[in-house]
């Protein structure tokens, strides 16, 4: 009975431990030494494994904070590269000077935050306040620092709200804790460590609720530290547009997990519905289009260029927009073009390509503020292209029944 007992507690502590990836020997060899009295009371004993686990907890929250952070380091590997360290170490003053007027426990203990090595599209923070942003997050958004602030906010906004403390309560395997803390041999403290460094950044930490709190988070404290308002928009607009393009696995390598994440849609388009009420309900982004509206008037399409398409662009410059109308204006700001740059009042909002009309823009930025209707032969045109896109996309992908037809009215 007890050799069977042994056996089962074996087995149970084995399994819970290769689906974490941590070393199996030393764990298998501490379970040969249970008793019938330790693996009843890993049973039974739930008060003692989750106080062992929240000890641990504050342990990393605390004191044990710097040891994690040095353990991130050595695990994800540190970056160097100059642009990408002077960009964060600004945006984690920035931002943190801000969010410290809400969290106050950011000045007593301020996040520790590094770039490291790995080329996906991913960034997370942990416990303790600590941060880790891959160097792929840096090459992905072409070094845009507003965008580069985006992501960086929604990381603090998880560290703000607690959420490594409630993902790790929440998806530690309990199995696992039971059995070590009915032994007599080894330490448990140990294995949760182990525990949580190897989950470090995983997607089954972080749910729903926590990601959508995270993001409001990011916009308003992005927002208030000076980065731009279409910001989060325009990053979650890239990632559509990457993986239109076939590019989106290696784009945003395991930051999503679509099973319990908003979608991708949907994150732009709650950043979209903030962008406008900030703006005071002045401006709005078609997202189909990326015609960015003035008074729900047309002001304009801002043209694609080699680092971001025509939507993406379009919501850069919507929140540069919305920034001139965050406060309620006694007159209405002027634009005009000078320099190459679209300025409306002392707010530049976009610098014009080969490709844009600016004067177009003046004009109809002048129409929307006096309530008259905008020229949109260019939006039209714009549309009527998108329109075409979509059409020839569609024809190219029907039967071959269809594509025969479609061929035969062309000519």
């Amino acid at each position: 009975m007890k050799n069977n007992l042994n056996r089962k507690v074996t087995s149970l502590v084995l399994c819970g431990v290769l689906g974490l990836g941590l070393t199996v020997a030393p764990i298998a060899q501490q379970a040969e030494a249970f008793g019938v009295i330790n693996a009843i009371g890993a049973i039974i004993g739930v008060s003692a494994q989750q106080a062992a686990l929240n000890q641990q907890i504050s342990y990393y929250n605390g004191k044990g904070r710097n040891k994690l952070f040095a353990d991130m380091k050595k695990k994800d590997g540190v970056n160097y590269d100059a642009r990408a360290n002077a960009m964060l170490e600004d945006a984690m003053t920035r931002l943190s000077a801000t969010a410290a007027k809400v969290d106050p426990t950011i000045r007593t203990k301020p996040f520790n935050y590094f770039v490291n090595n790995k080329t996906s599209f991913n960034a997370y923070c942990t416990l303790g306040h600590n941060m880790s942003v891959n160097i792929g997050l840096f090459n992905s958004l072409n070094y845009n620092e507003d965008e580069i602030a985006i992501v960086v906010g929604h990381e603090m906004g998880h560290g703000v709200h607690h959420d490594p403390e409630s993902g790790v309560k929440k998806q530690f395997p309990l199995e696992l804790l039971a059995a070590v803390v009915g032994s007599q041999a080894g330490s448990s403290a140990e294995v949760i460590g182990a525990n949580i460094l190897a989950n470090l950044g995983s997607a089954k930490l972080i749910t729903m609720p926590m990601e959508k709190k995270a993001d409001a988070f990011s916009f308003d404290v992005t927002t208030a530290s000076g980065y731009n308002p279409g910001a989060g928009a325009a990053v979650w607009q890239r990632i559509l547009d990457k993986s239109k393009s076939g590019e989106g696995q290696s784009f945003i390598g395991s930051i999503i997990n679509p099973s319990d994440h908003p979608t991708n849609e949907g994150r732009r388009d709650k950043y979209l519905e903030s962008l406008y009420k900030y703006s005071n309900n002045k401006i709005s982004l078609n997202p189909s289009t990326g015609a960015v509206s003035l008074n729900k008037r047309v002001v304009g399409i801002p043209a694609a260029i080699s680092s971001m398409s025509s939507r993406e662009r379009g919501c850069l410059v919507a929140g540069n927009m919305a920034r001139v109308y965050k406060n309620k204006l006694s007159a209405a700001p002027q634009p005009y073009v000078n320099g190459g740059i679209l300025y409306l009042g002392n707010q530049d909002i976009m610098t014009i390509t080969a490709n844009d009309n600016g004067d177009a823009w003046v004009t109809n930025i002048q129409a929307a503020q006096a309530g008259k209707s905008t020229k949109v032969r260019i939006q039209k045109d714009e549309v009527k292209k998108e329109k075409e896109k979509s059409d020839k996309k569609t024809t190219s992908t029907g039967s071959f029944r269809e594509r025969v037809e479609a061929a035969r009215k062309a000519k």
